[in-house]
């Protein structure tokens, strides 16, 4: 029998991983740092917190990546100084272009989520968008949020897998995948190559750099067992989630430039309707559980 990874295995395997992937992420994600991505992410901290983000003098996002949730925040002038961790050299790198091409003034710093080089009570958000699924030691990391947070300060962690709806997603996928070769053939694009001049092994090590799945009650007992007040978890994304999976399996078995236009815009376009029906009628009325990305809020007590 193999033996699980030990965490500092989990931790090179998430570095080497998302190193190969920093220069094509923005892409392959659809990462936007204009309007549309602006609204996304204020979506986002709005639904997290259950109102308008107040203005957060000094943030600090773990997992930080090429910097879709800070830069977009700080181009709305939601937060006033952004510091960026993550464990990837390479997304870093990413992130300080991304700031340097948009005009904006961001720290980064390569960074263990659960050893946080910074001084107890030096922030007043510590955010995150799909980073605790990769975090080998949760109640150490959440313990280190507690611990750089201000008194009164605010956690907010966004986009990650919840068990369940993880598994209704995989239904979705196998059937794009059975799909894949007629779909290519309907719109004309190519197989993608298997070998693009890069390491394809670290390609590979993307099955295993997500190493947890949650259920809402395990991600509120990491932050209260932290300490941590006020404590929420909600559930965002459903049908929104299947059909987005569906898409980009599809896709990604094809030449990305050999993609339509057209196909591109309904994808999505129709991304953008489902998600407004998820928030407007889903995501009030059906249990956290069965949503793909779980969202978790919560407050530092003030002394």
């Amino acid at each position: 029998m193999t033996a699980p990874p030990t965490a500092e295995e989990i931790r090179d395997v998430n570095t080497r991983y998302h190193d190969v992937a920093a220069t094509s992420y923005d892409e392959k994600w659809g990462i936007d740092f204009e309007g549309i991505g602006r609204a996304q992410v204020l979506g986002k901290v709005r639904k997290a917190l259950g109102r308008s983000p107040r203005h957060f003098a000094r943030s600090l996002e773990i997992g930080a990546g090429t910097g879709y949730f800070s830069l977009n925040l700080l181009a709305a002038g939601m937060v006033g100084q952004a510091t960026c961790t993550d464990i990837s050299p390479g997304m870093l790198a990413t992130l300080w272009s991304n700031a340097q091409r948009l005009g904006l003034s961001v720290d980064t710093l390569v960074a263990d989520a659960e050893r946080l080089p910074f001084p107890d009570a030096s922030f007043d958000l510590v955010l995150g968008h799909a980073v605790l699924h990769h975090i080998p030691d949760l109640p150490r990391a959440f313990r280190e949020f507690a611990r750089v947070l201000a008194p009164g300060g605010t956690l907010v962690f966004a986009g990650e897998p919840s068990r369940h709806g993880d598994r209704i997603a995989s239904i979705p996928k196998r059937a794009a995948s059975r799909a894949a070769p007629v779909w290519r053939a309907l719109v004309g694009a190519d197989e993608v190559a298997r070998h693009n001049g890069r390491d394809e092994s670290d390609h590979l090590l993307e099955a295993v750099v997500d190493v947890h799945a949650f259920a809402p009650g395990e991600l509120r007992a990491f932050a209260q067992e932290a300490g941590f007040s006020g404590v929420r978890v909600t559930g965002e994304e459903l049908v929104a989630n299947w059909f987005g999976w569906a898409n980009r399996t599809l896709e990604a078995t094809a030449e990305p430039a050999s993609v339509p236009w057209l196909w591109r815009q309904y994808a999505y376009r129709g991304y953008l309707v489902l998600q407004e029906l998820d928030r407007r009628l889903l995501e009030p009325r059906l249990p956290a559980a069965i949503f793909y990305n779980l969202i978790i809020t919560a407050s530092k007590s003030p002394v």
